[in-house]
């Protein structure tokens, strides 16, 4: 009686039906040989693999949809990882080696290929297209999924290969050619993310086409206990692979929460006639960094600091923001407003590029590092600390002060000196006290290092004033020397006599109070 019931129950009917109907009339040995001969190492294959990797890194560098497509058309991956697949399947091992050889050689070709396009490229700048291919997450993983269900179906039923063929190599070609960009590039976190998506959606594939296998009756042969192996396989993988990568869409949309919180709070600040252009937060930045273009009626202006409180008390958290407000006039036409918002934006954006030349001009000029450079857009001005060069005076830095200037001529540059370079000596010619050009072009520069330094004031050895008759030589040098300082706007300071008093020396700010 209940062997009866058993045979009757829905699943038993439901699996005699499938094994009768769906897998029994698939021709498992005419699958097996397509399977075959499309999944290993062929001259053809390297061929298509280099040809499809170069389209896919050009679109990636041009950031071309259609052009990273055309790279899909003509991917030769489909084979190898359906052989991968059905190995795993079948247990059928020199395949599973065969399957593999052919993926891993096609891999590292096509990295090696993509890089060095990259590195020939005139174009290497990150574009969208190569940024989105960087970060997996669970919905990459069932992208991956649903293009092998589809593709092994298709592969067994004897129906749309081609088509299949796009969709799983979708998932594969585009991250590989990331890959080989990363490493061109020296980008160890792109070439890292997009070989994670890349393995991700690998062995995606790979589990999937061993399930749509088994389920099409390939693999019969097994024993029961080599069945539960690879059910255990299979489900442990794609838990393995689920919770990271769950992880990381969990990341992604709070990252999406947050960007809508800043949004809507810049959109609050300034008003309904206010539109935010643009909104771009740097979450990997400590404290996170917010870039915002927002165009504004010209009364509706909010302080830089008014809206950082308003953010930081939104998200609970420390920010910091460059918020380029482009000014409009509410009272003129809407065409006039977005001609001049579109105009405003175009210069905020130039003079924004401006300062990321200067920076890098001024951090090689001066030793440093770029971060290290104070950029005022807003004011147009630029300064850093010089390091210590090796045998450079001040005159040198004086000099790299006005080349910068010279080539960044609507910037005010301020370069400051290492506090250990010594003053230039002032030095007179016979028994004069008039000073010559070279002691005046000395003291020019003394004096702007003292500015640099922020001296108040400067000691001048030996003065005594005034200046009479009876005044000695060294007093009237003296003299001289603190009268061109006054003249170059600066204060002076008596000092004890050193030598024929002709120098001059920083004076602190305690001793500028006694004066």
């Amino acid at each position: 009686m209940s062997q009866t019931s058993t045979a009757r129950s829905p699943a038993s009917i439901l699996g005699r039906w499938w094994r009768l109907h769906v897998s029994g009339s698939v021709n498992h040995e005419t699958v097996i040989e397509r399977i075959v001969e499309e999944s290993g190492w062929s001259p053809r294959f390297a061929f298509m693999t280099l040809m499809s990797a170069g389209i896919a890194v050009l679109g990636l560098l041009l950031s071309s949809p259609a052009v990273v497509i055309g790279a899909m058309l003509i991917s030769p991956l489909m084979g190898p990882i359906m052989g991968l697949g059905f190995s795993l399947a079948l247990f059928d091992f020199a395949e599973m080696r065969r399957s593999v050889a052919a993926l891993a050689l096609a891999t590292a070709l096509a990295i090696a290929f993509t890089a060095i396009v990259v590195l020939c490229s005139p174009l290497k700048s990150a574009t969208a297209e190569i940024l989105a291919r960087t970060r997996p997450n669970l919905f990459d993983l069932l992208v991956a999924l649903f293009s092998a269900l589809a593709g092994a179906f298709a592969l067994i039923r004897g129906r749309g290969e081609t088509i299949v063929g796009v969709a799983i190599a979708t998932a594969l070609m585009p991250p590989l050619a990331t890959v080989g960009y990363g490493l061109a590039t020296a980008n160890m976190a792109i070439a890292g993310g997009a070989f994670a998506l890349f393995a991700t959606n690998f062995f995606t594939i790979a589990l999937a086409a061993t399930i749509m296998a088994r389920l099409y009756g390939f693999g019969s042969h097994l024993s029961a206990q080599q069945g539960w192996l690879q059910t255990l396989l299979l489900f442990g993988a794609f838990v393995a692979m689920a919770v990271p990568l769950g992880i990381s869409l969990n990341q992604i949309a709070q990252e999406a929460v947050t960007t809508s919180q800043v949004r809507s709070v810049l959109t609050a600040s300034f008003g309904d006639r206010a539109r935010v252009t643009q909104l771009d937060v740097d979450f990997q930045a400590s404290p996170i960094a917010i870039r915002a273009v927002i165009i504004v009626p010209k009364s509706q202006l909010v302080q830089n600091a008014t809206l950082v409180r308003a953010i930081e008390q939104r998200l609970g958290k420390k920010v910091t923001l460059q918020a380029d407000q482009v000014l409009i006039d509410p009272s003129a036409a809407p065409l006039d407003q977005e001609r001049a918002a579109y105009a405003q934006a175009q210069e905020q954006a130039r003079i924004r590029a401006e300062g990321v030349e200067i920076s890098h001009l001024i951090a090689v000029a001066a030793g440093t590092d770029s971060a290290d450079v104070l950029i005022d857009r807003d004011g147009r001005r630029a300064a850093a600390g010089a390091n210590v060069l090796p045998g450079m005076s001040l005159a040198g830095y004086k000099a790299l002060e006005d080349r910068i200037a010279a080539q960044a001529s609507d910037w005010l540059i301020t370069l400051t000196p290492p506090p250990t370079v010594a003053l230039l000596p002032i030095s007179f010619d016979g028994d004069t006290d008039a000073i010559s050009d070279g002691a005046r072009a000395a003291l020019v520069i003394d004096v702007w290092a003292a500015r640099r330094w922020n001296w108040p004031a400067m000691v001048v050895p030996g003065l005594v004033e005034p200046i009479s008759d009876r005044s000695t030589l060294p007093q009237r040098r003296a003299a001289a020397i603190a009268a061109f300082v006054r003249d170059q706007g600066m204060k002076v300071v008596a000092g004890p006599a050193e030598g024929n008093g002709s120098r001059v020396v920083p004076v602190p700010p305690s001793a500028a109070a006694e004066e």
